[in-house]
């Protein structure tokens, strides 16, 4: 392999070249030599200056050094694009093109088999075949785009030379699988195309994640309000959070309904009224007395309304319950 050599690399690639037939593809090839010898030698470049590797659907130009860099920036700014112009106007729909360009410098060499090598030619190729550019070509109206490497913007695009118009370029990052490639494109940028974050950019702050007093956190340790809180408002402090809060206590059981309700042990009660039927005493002491049956209902003989005995009534004037009375002599008819 011979010694690396600098050259100024020109690198052209035809749009969709693999949908055409083979007609088509032979005529394009002609057609796209014939634009950039053209556009070389309106800028005044001659053959002899230039070494030209071809690459199929694509064409790179590997420029003397002698010839400066602005002089080649210029020719493929206005140049290129008037020559590709007069070419689309005079071919049918079909054999029309369009053009991803590509001006870079560096480093490289010729291997034995004649193949020209090296790494900063990868790195042009890589920012040919990049997504953002094709859809940089893709999203104009015009029928090139253009990518410039960052040793071209550094030494050459950002000092404003004549013809060069350096406001218009932008800065980019092409997503590339050997990682992020950073270059500069004439135009606007597009806006879809496959960009790789910038090195070192940080992604989205992940989201907070409310705790049980329904908070999230916020700044330095501080605390921002939950959909709870009221509003949107954050406030900061120094102090550090506060840690998880305690568990809620259960809910209370819902009252009983209404009444009086006995769960086991043995209930007693003093001279109270029991209201309600009654069943039956089952266990337990009862003091006073126990009307069995529905409360309001007519009263007992010897009794006031409310089932109770009168004030001055002796216990001889209290009538016997029924289940009290004795059970009729031999040959007395019982009660009808």
């Amino acid at each position: 392999m011979n010694d690396p050599v600098n050259r100024t690399m020109l690198l052209v690639d035809i749009e969709k070249f693999s949908d055409r037939d083979d007609v088509e593809q032979a005529f394009l090839r002609r057609m796209l030599y014939d634009v950039v010898d053209r556009t070389m030698e309106r800028a005044g470049i001659d053959e002899t200056l230039r070494l030209r590797a071809d690459q199929g659907d694509s064409v790179m130009e590997f420029i003397d050094p002698n010839v400066p860099v602005p002089q080649v920036l210029r020719s493929v700014i206005s140049e290129l694009p008037a020559q590709l112009k007069a070419v689309n106007r005079m071919a049918s729909r079909g054999a029309q093109m369009r053009l991803r360009t590509v001006v870079a410098s560096g480093f490289i060499a010729l291997d034995e088999r004649g193949i020209w090598v090296g790494g900063d030619l990868n790195h042009a190729c890589r920012l040919l075949d990049a997504d953002l550019l094709r859809a940089a070509l893709r999203e104009r109206p015009g029928d090139v785009a253009l990518c410039v490497s960052q040793s071209v913007w550094t030494g050459i695009v950002r000092h404003h030379h004549l013809g060069i118009p350096a406001e218009e370029f932008h800065e980019v990052t092409l997503a590339n699988k050997n990682g992020p490639l950073p270059a500069w494109l004439l135009g606007p940028v597009p806006a879809s195309g496959q960009t790789a974050p910038s090195p070192g950019a940080a992604g989205p702050a992940p989201t907070p994640v409310p705790d049980a007093s329904g908070e999230r956190p916020g700044p330095a340790g501080g605390t921002e309000a939950g959909p709870s809180g009221g509003g949107s408002a954050s406030t900061s402090t120094s102090a550090p959070a506060a840690g998880p809060a305690p568990a809620a206590a259960p809910a209370p059981a819902a009252p009983p309904p209404a009444g009086i309700h006995f769960t086991g042990g043995a209930p007693a009660f003093g001279g109270s009224l029991v209201m309600g039927n009654q069943h039956g005493v089952s266990g337990g002491r009862v003091d006073g007395d126990v009307v069995m049956g529905s409360v309001g209902g007519p009263p007992r003989p010897g009794r006031a309304s409310d089932g109770h005995a009168p004030a001055d009534a002796t216990p001889d004037e209290d009538a016997p319950c029924p289940d009290d009375r004795q059970p009729p002599a031999a040959g007395e008819a019982g009660p009808r």
